[in-house]
């Protein structure tokens, strides 16, 4: 690749800084990008979940852009439920086989690509690990000099439990207004539960926003053999708005969101429609931040797609906030390469992006000055929207030395 294309690549790639997030995927070199992480019979679930030997299997895949062969190996983890390294059990307790210094060997170059990047893929479990445990795990990629390149996260369940989820907008607080509130039942199978507060932890989630997360809700009932969720405050939420969209297949025409598509001389550029404030709610068929990579002829995804500068425009007044551009493609992470500039001229508040060709959903969040995370007010608040809501059981029985993920509905 030339050094002055490298250099416009890398400008909209800033340097991650290592801060500990471990529940979701983080990428910490500029080489890097484009991390996805799924079940294969799954492409648009909100969650990379598997189920113990079943046969599914996560598949983990990443773009460098060295177009060259770099030797990249990965190392597997087993977390607890709150994703911390699990301390008190060994490697061989939930892996047979190899769990480190395991090397990616499915790489390929691109092709026909003005941006050129290798695309590197592996799948677990594989003829060299086997995960004989259920639970959360956590994949470490490294380069030749053991620099740690990124983390990728994953569950593995198996469904012991039976959980059920329902969500209703006449809410504790208010009725078909701005908000949805979740309602959780959770029957205990054929696993001794004595002390249901300390061996049972949950978490339920909303569009597989970990930002968002409730954690560990207090249930309302008590039962001999389940626990009930009902008219539980803390699983109301903010109903928002369906996830803005738009469609890069093609670098010779605009697609879907896309006003122009325009070459530079080094770089192609797509401009999205500018997004203005929603004040109504519309039905739309957004897939709720998923993201997914494919060009026109949806073929070679991986290694024909190219990337473009994608910029994004958003009319609304300046604050004081921090504004960004979040997604499922920005692990949700509020990072500066994705917060947007005010351009006081154009009164807009805008981003440059590269991005692989590819369909892609988003939102504009905030951040409040006391660190946490909302919605924009333009996005909107309507108790319509087609939220998609996931809960997450683990277990751990008495003498166990670890938490076991016993059922997921998502």
């Amino acid at each position: 690749m030339q050094k002055t294309k490298r250099t416009v690549i890398l400008s909209f790639l800033l340097c991650i800084t290592m801060t500990l997030s471990a529940q979701r995927n983080e990428i910490f070199s500029s080489d890097i990008a484009t991390l996805q992480v799924h079940n294969t019979q799954q492409l648009r679930a909100m969650l990379p979940v598997i189920q113990l030997n079943s046969g599914e299997q996560i598949q983990i895949s990443f773009d460098n852009f060295r177009h060259e062969y770099h030797r990249f190996t990965y190392k597997i983890m087993h977390c607890e439920a709150d994703w911390s390294p699990s301390t008190q059990i060994f490697s061989s307790d939930y892996l047979e086989g190899f769990s480190d210094n395991l090397v990616i060997e499915d790489i390929q170059e691109s092709v026909n690509t003005n941006v050129e990047y290798t695309h590197y893929s592996f799948r677990l479990p594989n003829d060299q690990c086997r995960i004989t445990q259920s639970g959360n795990y956590k994949v470490s990629v490294y380069d030749e000099d053991e620099k740690l390149m990124l983390n990728a996260c994953f569950m593995v369940v198996d469904p012991t439990m039976h959980v059920e989820l329902s969500c209703t907008s006449n809410t504790d607080i208010d009725f078909n207004r701005a908000h949805q509130q979740v309602e959780m039942k959770l029957k205990y199978g054929n696993l001794p539960v004595i002390a249901p507060n300390n061996q049972i932890k949950t978490v339920v989630l909303q569009n597989g926003n970990w930002n968002d997360a409730r954690v560990n809700m207090k249930p309302q009932f008590v039962l001999r053999d389940e626990l009930q969720w009902q008219h539980c405050r803390g699983f109301i939420f903010d109903a928002g708005n369906n996830y803005r969209k738009f469609e890069c297949l093609s670098v010779d025409h605009p697609t879907m969101g896309i006003e122009t598509i325009d070459w530079d001389g080094s770089n192609y550029h797509a401009h999205l429609w500018p997004d203005l404030p929603r004040r109504n709610y519309l039905y739309d068929e957004s897939a709720q931040g998923v993201f997914v990579i494919r060009n026109s002829d949806d073929n070679g995804n991986d290694y024909l797609s190219d990337y473009v500068i994608v910029h994004f425009t958003l009319q609304t007044d300046a604050t004081n906030d921090e504004i960004y551009v979040s997604g499922g493609f920005t692990n949700y992470r509020l990072l500066p390469q994705y917060q947007m500039k005010y351009d006081a001229v154009t009164r807009n508040y805008t981003l440059s992006l590269l991005m692989k060709q590819g369909y892609y959903s988003y939102e504009y969040v905030r951040r409040n000055a006391d660190g946490s995370i909302q919605l924009l007010p333009s996005e909107g608040n309507f108790y319509q929207t087609k939220n998609q809501y996931q809960a997450l059981i683990y277990y751990r029985g008495t003498g166990e030395r670890t938490d076991r993920l016993v059922a997921v509905v998502q």
